[in-house]
């Protein structure tokens, strides 16, 4: 299990082939419909074939081991970043209505300069990594991590969960000894609770699922109403993607919503776009580009994604630094959540990747008082093709 952590293929391939399989189980789908989750689980299986030929890897977890990131100049600059979104997420629930105590529907209501808050206190799953890695005191380190998991419950913000939890596991397992086994006890509970807290906040922010009106197999209809939840979620970006692949709909616009800052809204829901069910509005990464240029484009952002994500592996791999963890942190949950909704392709994201290398930039011209732990040892230690 820990060798597979080190696929860079297994973050974006194995979500995409779990979500499009599920997708055939989920649905009678009409015939002209299984195109779509069919050549996304084609592209998928061809990055696992280059990893396992090619031999990319992420970083071996004796290096990421033997970092001592807190008290270094780095974990300074990052504890003053996790500070200023924490101070954004005081805000945002001190100005606003908090949606899980007033109105669950007011979650997607950007009014009155929230959304401009909302572009920092959403990077609050950066915080329980931080956490981990750079906080000393234990009041401090709570505070990070308990921040990060509440303040999305908070505002109903499902994605935020899940990003928190994902980073937050990853580098506990990343950072455990070889040693003693993988804690899967502490791995499902984080499962369970992601599922749990989105069954609950789903059923709040959309209600029942009785008059979603898609053709569901008997697989679907016998599953229970918090299963049924997870299931649509997952399922729903490939079944749109087949959808509108075989209806070959055209609509540059959500794709230029996507890439150019305030240009326009990116939701589909209460435009003309052609989903079997209106109110079930998500897709997958490739679904603007299937829309503006066809599957072509989609296909090519899919390798574009990969991409990224072997260019965010290697520049991990190459300093070991906290902010080039965040990047690689950052930009391997937008492969997970590939088949949900587009997130890799958009200016928020590209923005926070900039600011990382430029914080990370301003870390190294800080004076570094304290002796960085040399990873020479533990180097020397691995394999020479680790």
């Amino acid at each position: 299990m820990k060798r597979l952590l080190r696929l860079p293929s297994l973050y974006l391939s194995l979500p995409m082939l779990i979500a499009c399989g599920l997708t055939l189980l989920t649905y009678d789908l009409p015939r002209d419909y299984v195109e779509g989750p069919l050549l996304l689980i084609v592209v998928a299986l061809l990055f696992v074939a280059f990893d396992a030929v090619v031999g990319v890897r992420l970083p071996h977890m004796q290096l990421f081991r033997a970092r001592n990131y807190a008290g270094t100049r780095e974990a300074f600059v990052a504890l003053a970043f996790a500070g200023l979104i924490l101070l954004f997420c005081a805000l945002d629930l001190t100005l606003f209505p908090i949606p899980l105590l007033t109105n669950p529907s007011s979650y997607a209501v950007m009014e009155g300069g929230r959304a401009h808050v909302r572009h920092i206190s959403d990077m609050c799953w950066v915080l329980p990594p931080i956490g981990l890695l750079c906080a000393r005191s234990r009041w401090l380190r709570n505070t990070l991590i308990l921040t990060g998991f509440v303040f999305p419950v908070l505002v109903i913000d499902r994605n935020r969960i899940f990003a928190a939890l994902y980073s937050y596991g990853l580098v506990l397992v990343l950072r455990r000894d070889p040693a003693r086994p993988l804690p899967w006890k502490m791995i499902w509970a984080l499962v369970l609770s992601g599922a749990l807290i989105f069954s609950v906040l789903g059923a709040l922010r959309s209600g029942s699922l009785d008059f979603v009106t898609l053709p569901f197999s008997s697989f679907y209809r016998d599953a229970p109403q918090g299963v049924k939840w997870l299931l649509l979620y997952i399922t729903a970006g490939p079944y749109n993607f087949g959808s509108l692949l075989a209806k070959h709909y055209v609509n540059a616009d959500f794709l230029i919503n996507q890439l150019v800052p305030l240009q326009g809204s990116v939701a589909t829901l209460g435009t003309g776009i052609p989903l079997d069910a209106p109110n079930i509005n998500v897709g997958t990464e490739f679904l603007p580009f299937l829309l503006a240029l066809g599957p072509t484009a989609a296909v090519a952002a899919f390798f574009a994604l990969y991409v990224m994500l072997l260019w965010s592996t290697w520049h991990w791999k190459r300093r070991l630094g906290l902010f080039s963890l965040l990047i690689f942190l950052r930009v391997s949950y937008c492969c997970v959540m590939s088949p949900f909704a587009p997130q890799a392709f958009t200016w928020t994201n590209v923005g926070f990747i900039l600011v990382s290398l430029v914080i990370s930039a301003f870390a190294t011209l800080l004076p570094n008082r304290r002796v960085r732990r040399t990873l020479q040892d533990a180097r020397a230690r691995l394999p020479i093709n680790s």
